[in-house]
């Protein structure tokens, strides 16, 4: 799929935001969330517009696990590994996403409770 002209993530893989970038690779970029919710929280997207969860299929496999290599890449760069690191994907409105093109999001750096939300 294409990148789409007006999702914000899109925007970004152009160039056209700024973004404070910690990882870059052939499937994905990975950037510090700019609303973070732990001391430690960044967004690992696809360099292409893939809208939800639901729209992911096999021709995505390289995408999903560059995206699991980035964030043990990241959370190990950072020291998060010995006390803990939380990977969370949302999918649709009502479980939290509010950008519709699918991301991870790394948290570290504090302790989480279970159930999350």
């Amino acid at each position: 799929m294409p990148l789409e002209e007006d999702c914000l993530f899109c925007k970004i893989i152009r160039g056209e935001i700024p973004a404070d970038i910690v990882y870059d690779d052939e499937f994905v970029l990975a950037f510090n969330d700019i609303n973070p919710q732990a001391p430690h929280h960044v967004l690992i997207i696809p360099k292409e517009h893939i809208a939800t969860l639901d729209d992911l299929g096999p021709q995505h496999d390289g995408y999903l696990a560059a995206a699991f290599a980035a964030a043990r890449g990241i959370a190990a760069h950072r020291g998060l590994n010995a006390d803990g690191y939380r990977l969370v994907f949302n999918c649709g409105e009502r479980a939290g996403q509010s950008v519709f093109h699918v991301h991870m999001h790394l948290l570290g750096g504090r302790a989480f409770r279970w159930p999350p939300g």
